[in-house]
């Protein structure tokens, strides 16, 4: 039997506020644990929560980067069940009415080796604001489990889709894309470490070509792009074995081991938790205007697929090169950086996707940590553009570049790498070539074209490789076949 695997996540989003979504605590990262756990974090008697404004704020920005509905009247509401590092015993959250509904986002799923690179519409379900929980740190002190409520009440965007799914691959592609995204906008960090961004992945299998959902079970807290994709490979396989070894799929919340490259059942679910969800009696209904939207979306940044499509038409970019160029904001600004520094657009490209991504990927670094800044980076592209090196050379510039030397004419100059334009001393070259190379050219006129590069590259390497080659090859041309 052909078997179809059908997935849906939930993404937890921390937001990028400076206060927690009901109370005015820091939500900074790393201080000692419960040194920001205020007094509405730990739920004393008489203390009203008070919504955070950014917060909202952020929602709207997500609602409207994927063309999602965004409510003009949501409520928050209570969901009750026993959290051991939530001290009040219920989570406000978003329940019958979110602030963001349906909408869509389109991944782009990267070729393999059984099929070519394709896109595909996830929708979105909802998005949610909710508070976060504390944290429970076992074996913390004298193998004593502790609870930290720093983190309680920060402030979570739940981002839910359809199960839209139909492999490893275009989950890691959505998760990616979403990881993109809610960075872009500027509503998430995106740190995965530290838990600004985490997935739960709903995962059940069905026979191939049937509408009926399989029984699904739930991947908790994946906060790592690879282990996601391993996770869902392993939990796919294993509900097949089951079912066709005669077993059945039992509703449940597992936890993915990547030491071993398994998930685990952690708890049972067979049947939907009562939460008994009530509107928070403390929390008026959230009014959003028109008028708010419009403010907010006057704020945005221009989005990646309307930047993606501006390259293209602008700056005349393969789709590729722009999709590559788009895939954060920071690498798309410091592209058009080095252009608007008077960098040819073509050749910033390869410079920013080649030279500059290999070398921040081999050190582990993001663009913002390259020594070479985007005028620099355009000073060299220059100096190719205008023939004074080649793109070789460039390549030894790039190096003395990125070992902190700026000046970029300098290190040519030092170098001496700047490249034979003189057309005269190209065709002196070039005779030398042709009378040390007899053979060659009468193989090239006997039609053979190898010769010809053969001959270019005596004629470069006569030059020591500062010739120019459009030159060289026109030249040459010209002589062969005069």
């Amino acid at each position: 039997m052909e078997w179809e695997v059908v997935i849906g996540l939930e993404t937890h989003t921390q937001l990028r506020t400076k206060s927690k979504i009901f109370s005015g605590a820091s939500t900074a990262y790393g201080a000692e644990p419960n040194t920001q756990a205020c007094e509405v974090s730990i739920a004393l008697p008489g203390v009203l929560p008070v919504l955070n404004k950014e917060a909202v704020q952020c929602a709207i920005k997500f609602g409207l980067a994927v063309d999602a509905e965004i409510a003009p009247r949501s409520v928050f509401s209570r969901k009750n069940y026993f959290y051991p590092d939530l001290p009040k015993g219920y989570q406000i959250s978003q329940f019958e009415l979110p602030v963001v509904g349906k909408g869509k986002m389109t991944i782009q799923v990267p070729a393999t080796s059984k099929h070519e690179a394709y896109e595909k519409v996830i929708h979105i379900t909802r998005a949610h604001l909710e508070e976060d929980a504390g944290k429970s740190l076992h074996g913390a002190v004298d193998d004593m489990s502790g609870i930290d409520l720093n983190r309680a009440g920060t402030p979570l965007l739940e981002i839910v889709t359809e199960p839209d799914m139909r492999s490893a691959a275009e989950a890691v592609a959505y998760a990616k894309k979403l990881h993109e995204l809610v960075q872009w906008i500027g509503i998430c960090d995106g740190n995965m470490q530290e838990g600004s961004f985490r997935c739960d992945v709903n995962v059940s299998v069905r026979p191939k070509g049937t509408t009926e959902l399989g029984t699904r079970r739930e991947i908790k807290n994946l906060n790592s792009f690879k282990f996601m994709q391993q996770a869902i490979v392993y939990e796919t396989q294993w509900q097949i074995e089951t079912l066709e070894d005669g077993g059945k799929i039992e509703q449940a919340t597992v936890l993915f081991n990547p030491d071993t490259g398994e998930t685990r059942a952690m708890r049972s679910k067979e049947e939907a938790n009562d939460y008994r969800y009530f509107p928070d009696p403390d929390l008026l209904p959230l009014a959003i205007t028109e008028a708010d939207q419009a403010a907010i979306k006057s704020q945005m940044p221009e989005l990646p697929e309307a930047m993606k499509a501006r390259f293209e038409s602008e700056y005349a970019l393969s789709s590729y090169d722009a999709s590559t160029l788009t895939s954060s904001k920071a690498i798309a600004d410091y592209f058009e950086s080095v252009i608007q520094a008077g960098g040819d657009a073509k050749l910033a490209a390869n410079w920013v996707m080649g030279g500059v991504t290999a070398k921040l990927n081999t050190e582990d670094k993001t663009i913002v940590d390259s020594p070479i800044n985007a005028a620099t980076l355009a000073q060299l592209v220059i100096r190719i553009a205008d023939g004074t090196i080649s793109n070789n050379a460039g390549k030894q510039v790039f190096e003395a570049m990125w070992s902190g030397e700026s000046d970029v004419d300098a290190i040519i100059e030092a170098k001496g790498l700047k490249q034979v334009s003189d057309t005269g001393a190209i065709e002196a070259m070039i005779d030398e070539v042709l009378t040390a190379n007899a053979t060659m050219v009468d193989e090239y006129k006997a039609g053979k074209e190898k010769a010809f590069n053969a001959l270019v590259g005596q004629t470069m390497k006569a030059s020591k490789g500062k010739a120019n080659p459009a030159q060289v090859n026109a030249l040459l041309k010209k002589k062969l076949d005069a």
